[in-house]
């Protein structure tokens, strides 16, 4: 098992974090842990990074902007769940997760890309190389976030 030593200052930025998130950051692997959060954190500044709780265009909801069939795929907690920051940090740690196992299944490397690609046009329009070019451009976007937070990141090591 890895041994992670984190620096005060980085420490205090986890005060805002829910406990479901950090839990789960805690019972994975240190790197991997790190990359989900990172990579779901830069959704979040994308999807709704003000945490807005009235429903998108399309009856989305929360911090990832989650529709209801997706939301329903991971729990049998209420669709309304999603504007509770615990809730939705929990879902979207498990839909990250399924969303690499299944890029993985379909010959795809789980890349921030193809995960931000997924999340956006669906794993479907993913595999089968049909996403539009708005969700190609979100995807960039996307590993844009990841890189300035991976930057701050090891700043924050030093």
């Amino acid at each position: 098992m890895t041994t992670l030593t984190l620096p005060a200052k980085f420490v205090r930025s986890l005060l805002s974090v829910s406990s479901v998130t950090l839990m789960l950051v805690l019972l994975i692997p240190a790197g991997r842990a790190m990359s989900r959060q990172v990579t779901l954190e830069a959704i979040h500044q994308i999807e709704n990074p003000r945490n807005l709780t009235r429903p998108g265009p399309a009856g989305e909801l929360g911090a990832y902007q989650f529709r209801a069939a997706t939301w329903a795929q991971h729990t049998r907690r209420p669709f309304s769940d999603a504007l509770d920051r615990r809730w939705s940090d929990y879902v979207a740690a498990l839909h990250h997760d399924w969303l690499c196992a299944r890029l993985v299944r379909n010959g795809l490397e789980p890349s921030v890309y193809n995960i931000a690609l997924a999340w956006n046009a669906g794993l479907s329009a993913t595999v089968r190389g049909r996403a539009p070019r708005r969700s190609h451009d979100y995807a960039v976007r996307v590993g844009n976030i990841v890189g300035e937070l991976n930057d701050r990141l090891r700043l924050a090591c030093r």
